[in-house]
């Protein structure tokens, strides 16, 4: 083999050098929020199970639901399953045989985050004032 000095350089693209596509981002995002949506659900069938259980369970566990730290949980939670939902369509149309070429994957990655992030925000109006 030749004795070829490659100097300090990776051999490949790394992460540090390469920028992933928003594609790419949006499917790595899907699996997060994926496994992240499991925070919300222990939350609530926490809350849930202290109220079959005891009044002062349900007391401690309503307590953390209405803290800042159960809206974080359960807001997160909610955007979650609105990114999650919306990735599980688009992933639906790929199935189909859509939204293959690079600017359709660009354009509905922009709209999955743009659609969740106001769905979410729909959520909140509509919990909030009703």
């Amino acid at each position: 083999m030749a004795d070829v000095n490659r100097g300090n350089r990776p051999l490949s693209p790394h992460l540090q050098v390469y920028r992933l596509p928003l594609a790419a981002v949006t499917s790595i995002m899907t699996r997060i929020t994926g496994h992240a949506l499991v925070a919300g659900i222990v939350l609530i069938v926490w809350w849930l199970a202290a109220a079959v259980a005891s009044p002062g369970a349900f007391a401690c566990a309503d307590w953390v639901m209405r803290s800042w730290i159960g809206f974080i949980i359960l807001t997160g939670s909610m955007w979650a399953l609105w990114y999650h939902m919306l990735a599980g369509i688009r992933h639906l149309c790929y199935d189909a045989g859509y939204g293959f070429e690079i600017d359709q994957a660009q354009k509905s990655s922009q709209l999955l985050i743009g659609g969740s992030v106001a769905l979410a925000v729909l959520t909140l109006i509509i919990f909030f004032v009703f």
